[in-house]
């Protein structure tokens, strides 16, 4: 079996990392965001990813853009998750962004019409499988299942799989109902490597504050290696310590969510400033050797929205398991 995949909403390709560290291999990567679609292709080192605004993308589009060549098993993404999150207090029921789950179950259709999928993946906030949007996601998981597939839902922490932060998950699994009609998708059970702050970010130089005649080039140590310079009191009082917006971190523990404002990123252990990009990459369980393209503001949203790789992968390798079993059942 070829490993072939296809990625919508693929942001700074924390998902695709962690299928790829499993062995496979995505064909096409589409997201709307440019710096997410320069991130990705700087590194997979061609470009796979293309910008494209998935809302408004038609199936037929969607199909011609895949390679001629190409013959994908799989089909994986995150729809932006924020009109479902639970720390997005000012949610509106009317976010056109709680829409996107079906445009991902459409194309996932017209791909499965095609190709013959053997699986897809569907990840969001753990929030979309709160009571609040029971019915929602109702909706959801049908319109999957009318896509040709048995579908499978778990919520997993990052944190059971070796990321030093607590990130709780929603994936849907879905296995092609013609191809493996009586085959259970079981999800990954902890891997009881348990990280810390301390880590994954301890003994890193100081990194460069923002200035806006940095390039990449000039940031020592890491082009990521850049924070917010701290104007805070707080800073130096020893304030930052609590509150949505000076939530300090603690060397001998997990982080909270990497998921920021520019205002919101979690400060360093130490006090005196926030967390660089990088830091924030590796609480995230991107490897050192990872890097984000553009602005400071940019890097920031696309390290928050990014699916935590070891997570990914910890999913990947239960889907390939699963493929296994089922193929040896036929």
């Amino acid at each position: 079996m070829n490993s072939e995949l296809l990625s919508l909403f693929t942001g700074a390709g924390g998902l695709d990392h962690g299928f790829q560290n499993a062995g496979f291999n995505t064909v096409l990567a589409l997201d709307h965001c440019a710096d997410a679609v320069r991130t990705y292709n700087l590194n997979a080192g061609h470009a796979v990813a293309k910008e494209v605004n998935l809302a408004t993308l038609k199936s037929d589009t969607f199909l011609n853009l895949i390679p001629r060549d190409a013959m994908p098993i799989g089909l994986i993404g995150g729809p932006p998750c924020q009109g479902f999150s639970q720390g997005n207090v000012y949610a509106n029921p009317s976010d056109p962004r709680n829409l996107l789950p079906y445009r991902y179950a459409n194309l996932l259709a017209a791909a499965n019409r095609k190709y013959k999928l053997h699986f897809f993946v569907f990840e969001n906030v753990a929030g979309l499988g709160g009571p609040k949007h029971a019915r929602r996601l109702a909706r959801i998981m049908q319109r999957l299942r009318a896509a040709g597939f048995n579908v499978f839902r778990g919520e997993l922490d990052a944190c059971d799989f070796g990321v030093a932060q607590r990130r709780r998950r929603l994936f849907i699994v879905g296995l092609n109902s013609t191809i493996y009609p009586d085959t259970e998708f079981l999800f990954p059970a902890t891997n009881h490597i348990t990280r810390t702050v301390l880590d994954a970010i301890a003994g890193l130089p100081a990194p460069q504050f923002f200035d806006r005649t940095l390039t990449p080039e000039t940031i020592p140590y890491h082009p990521n290696h850049w924070t917010m310079v701290p104007k805070s009191a707080k800073f130096v009082t020893g304030g930052a310590s609590d509150g949505r917006s000076f939530k300090r971190l603690h060397w001998d523990k997990v982080s909270p969510t990497v998921a920021y404002g520019n205002r919101e990123v979690h400060v360093h252990p130490n006090g005196g400033r926030r967390l660089s990009v990088l830091e924030a990459m590796l609480l995230q369980g991107f490897p050192p050797a990872y890097n984000l393209t553009g602005s400071l503001s940019s890097q920031i949203t696309q390290v928050s929205n990014a699916v935590p790789p070891p997570l990914a992968e910890a999913i990947a390798l239960s889907i390939k398991a699963t493929l296994r079993r089922g193929e040896e059942r036929c």
